[in-house]
């Protein structure tokens, strides 16, 4: 009865049954969005960190995430390959390069890689059956999933046209193509040896490294070995599981950077504007109907019975704002997620999330909005 009757009273002013509706959908395509941002930024931020071949990697500690890294001498990684479970051990050089666009000759910034050929170090389609062709000079493989600014590409090589243009001012091939897709950090990735990589840096000394990849033994514990490479390298750098390099690119992104505090605060923003939006509406409804909350205290019905009007009418606000306002970001996500190559997809945890958010920021404001109703005395009214 108390559903009905709660139902009853939202649904007898339309025009405010829609306006809520509507206020708390925008709530939760406020709060969707920054939720998904904040799993986008935080999901591509380790794609290489988890499509990389290792077990345990080697960086400088003034490494802040893998496109800002800090060098540091090639030794230390011949010293970690004779530690007692290490099977082999792999250089890589990493830097921010210079691209320019061959079409309109627009030049933007994208990540360099570059790995030892003999090796496979990334599971990234279309890079194990490449990488052999990186061996030639001034050749390299071009992320088709870039951002499209620097050009068609994926394109141009699909229909076996030849790619040439410049990165750091050196005249290169694009001879591949590889998928990684983009990130906060990284508009476009190219991959090419460590020799091409010399020569596109030729500042930079072969014996200065970026990343070390250390793979270890079968059945040997990543723990442990982490721990005994520790104790045989110096302070000058840090040795971390695959799990911890993980852990620390997330924590760079959410913890240090400004743009983890900015889409944590639009949550806080969303639930705000929902919360305020649900009270306005909830205490406009429960003033109108003063008489009616009187008149069933009257004939001996409780505070609880009246409260629990009041928070049926705030779930069944949320539910039906939710509805509307998850479609909506589901459509942002696809529209989105294509414009950019980043990875917003709408799990259903998170939908559970905002719904189980949704209500309890709706039961919130209807708790403070039967305050008036809890304090009625039949005897004021009539």
């Amino acid at each position: 009865m108390a559903i009905a009757l709660g139902w009853m009273q939202l649904r007898y002013q339309k025009l405010r049954l829609a306006v809520a509706i509507a206020g708390i959908a925008f709530a939760v395509i406020l709060i969707l969005m920054q939720l998904g941002f904040r799993a986008s930024m935080l999901d591509s931020a380790v794609r290489y960190q988890e499509k990389l071949r290792y077990d345990i990697a080697i960086l400088a500690p003034g490494t802040l995430f893998i496109a800002e890294a800090e060098p540091f001498s090639r030794r230390r990684l011949y010293q970690a390959a004779g530690v007692a479970g290490v099977a082999s051990v792999s250089p890589l050089y990493a830097s921010g390069a210079h691209w320019k666009n061959p079409w309109d000759h627009s030049t933007h910034r994208l990540f360099a890689l570059g790995v030892d050929p003999s090796v496979d170090p990334l599971d990234a389609p279309g890079f194990s059956e490449q990488r052999y062709l990186v061996q030639r000079q001034d050749a390299l493989l071009f992320d088709a999933l870039s951002r499209p600014e620097h050009g068609p590409v994926a394109m141009e090589l699909g229909a076996g046209r030849t790619v040439q243009t410049e990165v750091n001012d050196r005249q290169i091939e694009v001879v591949g193509l590889f998928e990684m897709g983009t990130s906060f950090g990284i508009d476009a990735t190219v991959i090419t040896g460590d020799d091409n990589f010399l020569r596109l840096f030729p500042g930079r000394s072969r014996n200065q490294i970026d990343f070390g990849l250390v793979s270890l033994e079968p059945g040997a514990d990543p723990v442990a070995v982490r721990d005994a490479i520790r104790a045989v390298l110096p302070d000058d750098v840090l040795v971390l599981t695959r799990a911890d390099w993980i852990e620390r690119e997330r924590n760079y992104w959410l913890a240090t950077t400004p743009i983890g505090a900015v889409f944590s605060f639009g949550v806080v923003v969303g639930l705000a504007v929902g919360a305020i939006i649900v009270y306005q509406i909830l205490f406009a409804d429960v003033s109108d109907h003063l008489p009616e909350y009187a008149t069933l205290k009257a004939m001996g019905y409780s505070n609880r019975y009246v409260s629990g009007v009041v928070i049926q009418q705030a779930v069944i606000l949320a539910v039906l704002g939710f509805v509307p306002g998850a479609l909506v970001s589901w459509w942002l996500y696809r529209v989105i997620g294509a414009a950019t190559r980043l990875p917003m997809i709408l799990d259903r945890q998170r939908g559970v999330t905002v719904l189980l958010l949704t209500m309890a920021m709706c039961a919130c404001s209807g708790t403070l909005a039967l305050r008036k109703a809890r304090r009625l005395d039949p005897a004021d009214v009539f």
